[in-house]
């Protein structure tokens, strides 16, 4: 897991004060002393056979890499062991060779509801907020995007990220190990930024919200998803306890709530792309994610409510820009 030529590029640029702190922030986000788990799952990473495709998907719902031909059956098992070494996959999925990784979330069910109402990512630096094992970055590159950036601060979905890259080979997508936190302030060097399925766990949306506006480039686009409740503006749910069983849930907006903090915080141009009620067809458990999900989390006798008496997960994708006249990056 090599950052060195992403360092590199960056150095002497408009992210040089990142590339100047990325080598120690990387080093703090993949230590072994903090996550005991991690020799495991690099171990899991060398265990993975060499194998050349012949074809890089990125724009189907299963991004991977293929060949021509099946892969002998003892290749074929090392690979789907390795791959299984890294469980839960939650984000995906993803095909390798003709092994099936059926990740807890379809999430290219989300990628489009989105990507045809968001303005065209050709050529564009994009950087994805809470991004796992890197789904949407791939997609994002697909479409178009020079540069993408993920960040997430767990070390697991970084491995399987470079499990992905070992295979897919793009020198232009990177998923880091840290949290938003760790971004530098005040970057302004983004032309799209996604924060997918984050603001709810953030103590205060608004100050998410706006380490996010200070990520953009004027009249850059902020593409935001998160849960909501069905509301009127003002209206907001802030669960006692825990929601769906997750324990770090702290601000469900209404819709109209959601886009008027955007407003407050100087965005313009702010759209309702999408609302739907997530449904255990699309978040489920797998053989590749054999713990708890959404089925677990509802009311067995209404699935309209969450197992606390809660609405059950409503999503709401929306887009609103920075003020300032967007040029193409060089």
């Amino acid at each position: 897991m090599d950052y060195q030529p992403l360092i590199d590029r960056w150095t002497g640029g408009e992210l040089d004060r990142w590339a100047q702190q990325l080598q120690q922030q990387v080093a703090s986000g993949l230590s072994q002393q903090r996550y005991g788990d991690l020799p495991r799952w690099l171990a899991a990473l060398q265990a993975l056979p060499e194998l050349q495709p012949d074809a890089i998907h990125l724009n189907t719902a299963r991004v991977g890499a293929s060949t021509g031909e099946p892969l002998p059956t003892a290749i074929a098992a090392q690979l789907h062991s390795a791959l299984r070494q890294l469980h839960p996959w939650r984000k995906g999925p993803f095909e390798l060779f003709g092994v099936h990784i059926d990740t807890e979330w379809r999430s290219d069910w989300k990628w489009e509801r989105l990507h045809t109402a968001i303005d065209p990512l050709q050529g564009r630096r994009v950087l994805d907020v809470g991004c796992g094992s890197g789904y949407h970055c791939w997609r994002m590159l697909g479409d178009g995007a020079a540069e993408v950036i993920g960040i997430d601060p767990t070390p697991l979905f970084v491995v399987q990220f470079w499990a992905l890259q070992r295979y897919l080979q793009q020198d232009n997508i990177w998923v880091l190990p840290l949290p938003m936190e760790q971004v530098p302030p005040q970057l302004q060097a983004f032309d799209t930024v996604f924060s997918m399925g984050v603001l709810y766990h953030r103590r205060s949306p608004l100050d998410h919200l706006q380490e996010l506006k200070h990520c953009l480039r004027p009249g850059g686009q902020l593409v935001l998803e998160t849960l909501v409740i069905e509301g009127a503006l003002g209206e907001t749910l802030l669960p006692e306890g825990r929601y769906a069983r997750m324990g770090n849930v702290w601000f469900l907006p209404s819709a109209a709530t959601l886009l008027s903090w955007l407003r407050k915080l100087g965005f313009v141009d702010t759209q309702l792309v999408d609302v739907c009620v997530t449904t255990t067809q699309e978040q489920r458990s797998t053989d590749w994610m054999t713990f708890h999900s959404l089925a677990n989390f509802l009311d067995p006798d209404d699935a309209g409510k969450t197992i606390e008496g809660y609405p059950a997960p409503r999503r709401a994708i929306v887009t609103a820009r920075l003020p300032g006249n967007w040029e193409p990056p060089v």
